[in-house]
């Protein structure tokens, strides 16, 4: 990784706890905010531009949680750079100079969108790069960032699932309080995803939407966002690996045009607290039959 020495290193963080409280993980995947120097010059959109993709803050709400017995993970390099919630290639052959490897996914949906591992735009569309990518330097980033940062997190996971039978991966990310299209409607405080009951036990998002529901916030279900690739990737709850992300409105939590932190902030990273001790409670048995479909 010595091209990312300095600035990016560590590119991310996992904190473990020296005695777990439970098998829950909680990963915040996208609240990056280290641009690399190079990037920022290749890119024709500034750093304000550039930050409307992160979701700002969502590692230091959950950050405490490592104190309380809950390992979380932290990217540090932002996801207009290398966004590590979708497959490892997942990539648009119109930004690069030179050919793509033959088993690169060019056509799904997230890169016709323009969010692939390496993102043409930001999120509110607008293009990042003035100049075609040389596909080595997209093959770099995925080697060096993408790569380790599942190795590690798919380390993380086996580790609890041999010590539990069973593990919970929270993936904690925020969503912009209105939506691009006019016609969507109000944006609830929180958005579970479980890939419509395909990531976890149904017991899992009801649970979180009784603890969240419970303080106060608004709850939706898998729209508009259902999770992404980790939640899709690392669920499998026949064996007991179950995944569901939380979508937290900024506007509960921040000041999205100044992206400064707001005045319920304290009470929030509260709340997420509240959040992983109910969860702790929770009998792993609750979750489903697993132990035997491991097997």
């Amino acid at each position: 990784m010595t091209q990312f020495d300095g600035e990016l290193s560590p590119p991310f963080e996992i904190v473990e706890p020296q005695t777990w409280r439970a098998p829950i993980i909680f990963n915040s995947p996208h609240s990056g905010s280290v641009y690399p120097p190079e990037f920022l010059n290749a890119s024709r959109i500034d750093l304000a531009g550039l930050r409307r993709s992160e979701d700002s803050f969502m590692d230091e709400l959950i950050e405490g949680l490592g104190d309380r017995g809950f390992p979380t993970v932290r990217v540090n390099f932002p996801r207009s750079y290398v966004d590590v919630n979708r497959e490892p290639y997942e990539l648009d052959p119109r930004m690069f100079t030179g050919r793509l490897p033959s088993f690169a996914n060019t056509r799904s949906m997230r890169v016709a969108g323009g969010l692939g591992t390496i993102p043409r735009v930001v999120g509110d569309g607008q293009e990042i790069y003035r100049e075609r990518l040389d596909v080595d330097e997209a093959l770099s980033r995925i080697e060096a960032l993408y790569k380790p940062y599942h190795r590690a997190l798919r380390r993380l996971i086996n580790k609890a699932h041999q010590a539990f039978g069973t593990v919970i991966v929270v993936d904690c990310h925020s969503m912009p309080s209105v939506g691009v299209s006019r016609d969507e409607p109000r944006r609830p405080d929180v958005v579970i995803g479980d890939r419509y009951g395909t990531s976890c036990a149904p017991r899992l998002p009801d649970l979180v939407e009784e603890i969240m529901g419970s303080l106060g916030y608004s709850i939706g279900r898998n729209k508009p966002y259902a999770g992404g690739f980790i939640t899709e990737h690392y669920g499998n709850p026949a064996s007991g690996l179950h995944t569901v992300q939380i979508e937290l409105n900024r506007a509960v939590y921040m000041d999205e045009r100044r992206r400064v932190r707001g005045p319920r902030f304290a009470q929030v990273t509260a709340d997420f607290t509240t959040l992983a001790e109910a969860l702790a409670k929770m009998p792993l048995g609750d979750l489903g039959p697993f132990q035997a479909a491991a097997e």
